[in-house]
């Protein structure tokens, strides 16, 4: 009986020097013995063992640290790192164009009505649920503030072209805020990285690429929406003459794998408020449809399905090329415009897109070709009436005419 008095007491004491909790500790009776029975209120809160984190997965122990243990904090309390307030950036501060741009594909999407968008950005933002006791949230920054790294480094997309040895041959980086990237990343691609097989009907020139267009853009626009930036890692983007691989830092609901991804499965966003601004902007479809929109697209065009990997915390979706679009170009007829001139023409025009401030030789070091066939090939657009210089050549800049 002495023992039991003194584990009475000690049990609740080690109990809450331990792992903080008050339990209850009650001494009871049964066919002739006693034992103790120890009652401890569920808590909706993670516990801790003297300020350190275990989790149990089958047979194996593991201590989290880090992010894996505030991913496992969020999940458990439903609270989310894209709800977190920013203190140093207001409504006054965001993006005029970003606004535009959700503004405007919003409306032709068919997303939100005229009389919903046609409000100032703050009560957009209340509608969108981006605002929260008076300030932004993380995810009002990520897609409306020019500089989204300014919350989380690492909050942009990186571009790269490789050869057939995995070397780079050139890359682009967008730093701007999700929707200006997400407008500007797949003209980027297709105009830039990619070839096209050229081919004339009747004297018309006809462009098919090795990849479906509108898989691709899905592909990217679900990895910005789903993307897990608390690892501060880019979402990236490479890009073979035969291949195309999209990762990003991913998180899968439990007990989600990529096998599940390719079935018929209900809609469950890491980022729930990004990928409703991403919805409404109708850059990414609901209810889950957007990988059954991909392998649509892709099977309309002939090619194989993608394949989705997931490499630890890194999800990738690797994209084969339609082996029929990598046979040579044939050659334009003599009456048409040289295709070399007219590819580098609209590199050229996508680049000064991202960045009008480009000098010549800043267009040469991209595209990788001599600064006389960019002086060349900036003749023939500003002749045209394509792309003209505004300001001096010091200070000036370059627009571009549709």
């Amino acid at each position: 009986m002495q023992n039991i008095k003194k584990l009475m007491e000690d049990i609740p004491n080690k109990i809450q020097s331990g792992l903080g909790i008050v339990a209850d500790v009650n001494k009871l009776k049964k066919d002739g013995k006693y034992y103790l029975e120890i009652k401890v209120d569920p808590s909706s809160f993670p516990i801790s063992y003297h300020g350190e984190y275990h989790y149990r997965s089958g047979s194996t122990k593991q201590q989290l640290t880090g992010i894996a243990l505030s991913e496992f904090i969020m999940r458990k309390t439903g609270f989310r790192w894209e709800d977190v307030t920013v203190d140093d950036i207001s409504v006054d501060d965001l993006d005029d164009e970003s606004f535009k741009i959700f503004r405007r594909e919003a409306l032709r999407k068919k997303r939100m009505s005229e009389a919903e968008l046609n409000v100032s950005n703050e009560e957009l933002l209340q509608k969108l649920h981006l605002i929260k006791d008076g300030k932004l949230k993380r995810s009002a920054v990520l897609l409306f503030y020019h500089d989204p790294g300014a919350v989380q480094v690492g909050s942009f997309i990186k571009v790269g072209k490789f050869d057939e040895n995995n070397l780079v041959v050139y890359h682009n980086d967008l730093e701007e805020s999700l929707i200006v990237n997400a407008n500007k990343v797949i003209d980027l691609i297709f105009q830039m990285y990619l070839k096209a097989k050229i081919s004339y009907e009747h004297d018309k020139r006809v462009e098919d690429y090795p990849f479906a267009r509108e898989a691709i853009r899905e592909a990217v626009y679900n990895a910005i929406a789903h993307n897990c930036y608390m690892y501060g890692v880019p979402i990236q983007i490479r890009v073979k003459e035969d291949s195309i691989t999209i990762s990003n830092s991913c998180i899968l609901p439990e007990n989600w794998t990529v096998d599940t991804l390719m079935e018929k499965h209900d809609s469950k966003p890491y980022n729930p408020e990004i990928a409703n601004v991403f919805y409404r902007a109708g850059f990414i479809e609901n209810w889950g449809q957007g990988i059954q929109k991909i392998c649509s697209e892709c099977k309309k065009i002939g090619a194989e399905l993608p394949v989705y990997e997931l490499i630890g915390t890194t999800l990738r979706i690797n994209f084969k090329a339609l082996e029929s679009a990598l046979i040579d170009q044939p050659k334009a007829p003599k009456d048409h415009f040289d295709t070399l001139d007219d590819t580098l023409a609209e590199k050229i025009i996508v680049l000064l897109k991202a960045n009008p401030y480009m000098t010549q030789d800043d267009l040469a070091e991209k595209t990788k070709v001599s600064v006389p066939s960019i002086k060349r090939a900036m003749k023939k657009l500003v002749e045209s009436g394509k792309v003209i210089r505004t300001g001096g050549k010091r200070f000036g800049h370059w627009e571009i005419r549709e």
